[in-house]
């Protein structure tokens, strides 16, 4: 049984990404610096709605909480933008590394993420992660590239617009492994 208390769908995804459409409406009205504060007091807020909702934390929201808070006080503190840039590259990398660590070790951690979601086989969870690792692998990679060779105003519009996008049709794309290797809860 689920005793834990679960955050409606839509407002998890607006906790989720909420915090990034309001980077990118403050960048396009203010400028980077002042979005950066933005972006940094969304992230600190949508976590303690989270918190008050459930009354637990995600460890993934923390981490990507603590790096916007560190990275954007860089950013603010020595009025350069290059530190809110590596901001996603350092939090793809850590999902990626930490996906890795516990393939390498024997575990699924987006197994023990996503338990509550939905069930699959030990194979299921090894398959899918080891998916999800490259993707993040990928996003890192790919968040250099832009930054490095393209305006600010354009990486801003790619978060939103491109990594966003890509990251739900590459959850969609799962759907077919996830099916495939489905526990039935009959049992």
């Amino acid at each position: 049984m689920n005793d834990k208390k679960q955050i409606n769908p839509i407002l998890k995804l607006v906790l989720d990404i909420g915090p990034l459409v309001l980077f990118f409406a403050a960048n396009a009205k203010f400028g980077i610096f002042a979005a950066t504060a933005a972006f940094m007091a969304a992230a600190l807020i949508a976590l303690a709605v989270g918190y008050a909702m459930t009354r637990r934390i995600e460890i993934m929201t923390v981490a990507t909480a603590v790096i916007v808070v560190i990275f954007g006080s860089l950013t603010l503190v020595l009025h350069d933008a290059t530190f809110i840039k590596l901001k996603p590259t350092i939090i793809y990398l850590l999902f990626g590394g930490t996906l890795l660590a516990g393939l390498l070790s024997g575990r699924s951690l987006l197994g023990v993420l996503f338990d509550q979601m939905f069930q699959l086989t030990d194979e299921g969870w090894r398959k899918l992660t080891w998916r999800w690792t490259w993707f993040f692998f990928a996003l890192a990679v790919l968040n250099e590239i832009v930054w490095r060779n393209f305006s600010t105003d354009f990486w801003v519009s790619f978060k939103l617009f491109g990594v966003v996008p890509l990251t739900f049709l590459f959850g969609a794309a799962q759907m077919p492994l996830i099916k495939k290797y489905s526990v039935d809860e009959k049992s």
